[in-house]
């Protein structure tokens, strides 16, 4: 469940940037190439809302993830990308930092989760089994 929710908030996270060209031009010139054009009547739904909550999905997924796999390490990779992308959007939404570092932010954070999702796409995640104590060691 958590990979399915991870891979929803990477994908609506950056489909919500590729429809705002005012603040991301660089992924708003990819959505029109790609026809999403249309999208763009609803820039401050997508900024304010939409890629706020696909953010923090992805963070909680990935928070998930260790409760599953018990991996600290993904974890704190997966993370890593939503926070700095989320700080990046809210830099721009509410003015905390210069456009141009919180844009920069905001693609950092999208580039790292597209590669951490393509990774745990490639190389899933196995639950590590804890070490059995010696009450429940089998006879041998």
């Amino acid at each position: 469940m958590s990979r399915i929710l991870d891979k929803t908030g990477v994908l609506g996270t950056v489909v919500s940037g590729l429809s705002c060209a005012m603040c991301f031009p660089a992924l708003a010139s990819i959505g029109a190439a790609v026809g999403l054009g249309f999208l763009s009547r609803w820039q401050g739904f997508f900024v304010h809302i939409l890629i706020p909550v696909f953010l923090v999905i992805a963070l909680l997924a990935n928070s998930l993830g260790w409760f599953a796999h018990h991996q600290w390490q993904r974890s704190l990779l997966g993370g890593i990308g939503p926070v700095i992308a989320l700080f990046g959007d809210q830099g721009m939404v509410q003015h905390f930092l210069p456009v141009e570092m919180a844009r920069i932010l905001f693609y950092a954070g999208l580039v790292f989760m597209v590669i951490i999702a393509i990774w745990d796409m490639v190389s899933p995640a196995h639950k590590r089994c804890p070490v059995p104590s010696e009450d429940n060691k089998s006879p041998g």
